[in-house]
């Protein structure tokens, strides 16, 4: 078992850029149908708040003693104020770019008898001024980091993300990225790709065998310069491909609760580790174990290096 190191954590230094969002949870209990429609009727007894997307990845990095900086866009609203509070007390140095024109993200989960009823989220795309002064932002505070975590949720805020990489690879940065769609193009020179098995079917499409998906994923890896692409495949664990072949890890046997966030988990390890030195196969087997953790929690969870040791 490969444990954490909070000493050498502590002295890596990261930048996540994304999409940031806030996760609210509604829980409650339902005992009647509504009289207005055929929809359970839930009586709201707990609210809960926590950092979702790009943020709850700076999250999981500042839980393992990384020096962590955040860059991304909030609203200027109450969602946007409660981000930045939420990330000031998980030791998060936030520097978010807030847009006056949008919303903060926002997902809204009502939940009643351990049963999501219903998902309601509250979204709108950046607006180019506020993705040209993050872009300036980004120029800066890319100097300073070890390493950098591009977490792409599809909303937006790295539609910048192939600028990113060039300036950052520049710099002679490690860059992961957590990928979304189905155009892995504007993730060119990227170091490490870490897509699950549903969001690699969308680029590659349906393999047959595990010699056709290694054959798929090594052309695909090769056509855009990664260094590495960790496949994390849920029950099957993960498969690191790079030059020198394919390794597999295998997951860790624990009861899934809720794998929301497990996806943030495991880049915000790896990342971790790879600023800390550790070689790709070793530190791929810390974040595997770290993802074995959250899915026993509830929500966008975290892990510490305490729970890795």
């Amino acid at each position: 078992m490969e444990k954490a190191n909070r000493e050498q954590f502590s002295k890596a230094r990261l930048l996540v850029v994304g999409d940031v969002m806030l996760d609210r949870y509604w829980f409650g209990d339902t005992n009647r149908i509504s009289p207005e429609a055929p929809v359970p009727v839930v009586q709201v007894g707990k609210i809960d708040e926590r950092l979702g997307g790009a943020a709850n990845v700076a999250r999981n990095v500042a839980a393992l003693g990384a020096k962590t900086t955040i860059l991304g866009v909030i609203g200027d609203d109450e969602a946007g104020r409660r981000v930045s509070e939420l990330l000031k007390s998980s030791g998060v140095d936030s520097q978010l770019e807030v847009d006056g024109n949008v919303p903060t993200i926002v997902k809204l989960r009502v939940i009643a008898r351990q049963q999501q009823l219903i998902r309601l989220d509250f979204e709108e795309a950046p607006s180019e001024a506020a993705l040209a002064h993050k872009l300036e932002r980004y120029e800066k505070l890319i100097g300073d980091a070890d390493v950098v975590i591009l977490s792409d949720y599809g909303k937006g805020a790295l539609g910048q993300v192939a600028l990113m990489i060039e300036q950052a690879r520049a710099q002679k940065k490690m860059i992961l990225v957590d990928p979304k769609g189905d155009d892995y193009a504007k993730y060119r020179g990227a170091t490490v790709l870490t897509p699950n098995r549903s969001e690699l079917r969308q680029v590659v499409g349906q393999w047959t065998s595990e010699d056709d998906l290694t054959k798929r994923v090594q052309d695909l890896r090769r056509s855009l310069d990664l260094e590495a692409l960790l496949l994390t495949r849920s029950e099957e664990g993960m498969s690191l491909f790079t030059e020198a072949g394919v390794s597999h890890v295998k997951a860790q046997a624990r009861e899934v609760f809720d794998v929301s966030g497990a996806g943030d988990t495991v880049i915000g390890t790896l990342a971790v580790a790879l600023a800390a030195k550790w070689p790709l196969e070793r530190a791929m087997a810390l974040a595997n174990r770290a993802g074995g953790i959250v899915v026993g929690k509830l929500g966008t969870a975290t892990v510490t290096s305490e729970e890795l040791q």
